[in-house]
């Protein structure tokens, strides 16, 4: 049996099976007879352009003039006919964002059942979840009701839309398992300019509903560290490992400095290999501020100490009791949070998906719904990457990703193929004596 076939609710198949049927349930507005290209076609067309790493919707329609790239848009993704790109962005603006939610929790669950999650517990039955923020579109002279506006003082007004990502992480993982983001965008009609925190207090209650059994630490930059967020995280039964920076906490550092002169705050330091001194601080229950009703947190901060001298620093506080048996696995999960920067958003915006190009951005869900399928296409790749032994052996022998990918997208206009599957044996052929396709 082939690793492909290991996992069938995995597989490319299954998941973009499942995919396109999420827009063929899609209820059509249009004028019955008068439909010229269906709404499930034209999102899954959308996401055919992501998957294969397109950079405009214009150049994936030229590409298109080709019969075989046709042919695999057809077999791969199950579209029969394509629109115009400006028929692409007029449909794809109408179709609710949320049409996508459920692909995120399916793909989400078939690896919680495939077992693959259990390598991203931080600790036992836990699982640390990065929360941040990313703009993916802005501009001086497009916009739409539901852009984010920031006047200058030169008078010049940008506009801008931005997400606030939940990403599954974990420190010795390469990979990254996305959830559905939460749009910080205006409301029609409104005055009030959304905000990172405020899409927090919508996503944490989302995400809780969607995954209620899963242990959950939040992990998240000090823009969080405030007492309402750990309130919110007590209400939902989640945890949190949040940044603390001096400046922005300076009653719990002068606390912290007070204990640490009394002798109350434990130190612990061990040298590695290169010689480095890894120095340890922590301190459990002291105030979060300087309020009477402030809640009590646990503090630990790290450093490291290269020939006498702090190369880096960081602080933390959470819920979690910090002990010298966990103390190093907590500075590690704190540290993680860049692994959504690094491997999710910079991968995006820096390695193919081109997050920041504007496919089109439309007065509704257009600009959103291309950055879902974007994130889509990222997040079946991770799944590949994960559990794909063909899509694995590939990444092997390709020197690059990059290269892989350039390869595929050649592939991809030169022959047909029934299957993903049919494709990467061919990539492999190149270098294994596997007979090509027929």
């Amino acid at each position: 049996m082939q690793a492909t076939e290991a996992k069938k609710h995995l597989s490319f198949g299954s998941l973009i099976k499942y995919l396109g049927g999420l827009y063929l349930d899609v209820p059509d507005w249009r004028q019955e007879g008068k439909v010229e290209h269906s709404i499930r076609d034209t999102a899954m067309g959308g996401v055919g352009m992501m998957y294969f790493q397109s950079d405009s919707v214009l150049e994936f329609q030229r590409q298109l003039e080709v019969s075989t790239r046709r042919s695999n848009l057809s077999t791969l993704f199950g579209v029969n006919k394509v629109p115009s790109d400006s028929q692409m962005r007029e449909i794809l603006d109408e179709v609710s964002s949320e049409t996508a939610r459920p692909a995120f929790k399916k793909y989400f669950a078939g690896l919680q059942r495939g077992k693959y999650l259990e390598r991203f517990q931080i600790f036992p039955g836990q699982y640390l979840l990065s929360l941040d923020g990313s703009q993916y579109f802005g501009s001086e002279n497009i916009s739409c009701p539901h852009c984010l506006i920031k006047e200058h003082k030169s008078g010049q007004t940008n506009y801008s839309h931005l997400i606030l990502q939940a990403t599954l992480v974990h420190p010795d993982q390469k990979q990254v398992i996305p959830l559905m983001p939460e749009e910080i965008c205006n409301e029609d009609g409104t005055t009030k300019q959304d905000c990172e925190f405020n899409a927090a207090k919508r996503i944490l209650p989302q995400i809780r509903t969607e995954h209620p059994f899963l242990d959950i630490i939040i992990n998240c930059d000090g823009l969080y560290s405030k007492q309402p967020m750990f309130e919110l995280l007590y209400e939902l039964k989640m945890h949190g490992i949040l940044v603390a920076k001096e400046d922005d906490h300076k009653p719990l550092f002068e606390w912290v400095s007070e204990q640490r002169q009394l002798g109350e705050t434990t130190q612990y330091e061990a040298v590695d290999e290169k010689h480095r001194k890894h120095r340890y601080e922590w301190i459990n229950a002291v105030p979060l501020n300087g309020r009477p009703d402030s809640i009590l947190v646990n503090f630990f901060r790290y450093q490291i100490i290269v020939d006498g001298e702090v190369t880096y620093k960081s602080a933390w506080v959470t819920d979690l009791e910090v002990t010298k048996q966990n103390v190093a696995t907590m500075v590690r999960a704190g540290r993680a949070r860049w692994k959504i920067e690094n491997e999710c958003f910079n991968t995006l915006k820096n390695q193919g998906y081109h997050l920041e190009h504007n496919f089109g951005h439309g007065q509704k869900n257009l600009s959103f719904n291309f950055f879902l399928f974007n994130l889509l296409a990222f997040f079946i790749h991770q799944i590949l990457e994960l559990t794909d032994g063909m899509y694995q052996r590939c990444r092997q022998c390709y020197r690059t990703k990059k290269h892989l990918w350039e390869t595929l997208r050649v592939l991809f206009g030169l022959f047909i193929f029934e299957t993903w599957e049919n494709m990467l044996t061919m990539a492999l052929s190149r270098y294994t004596e596997q007979p090509r396709p027929g």
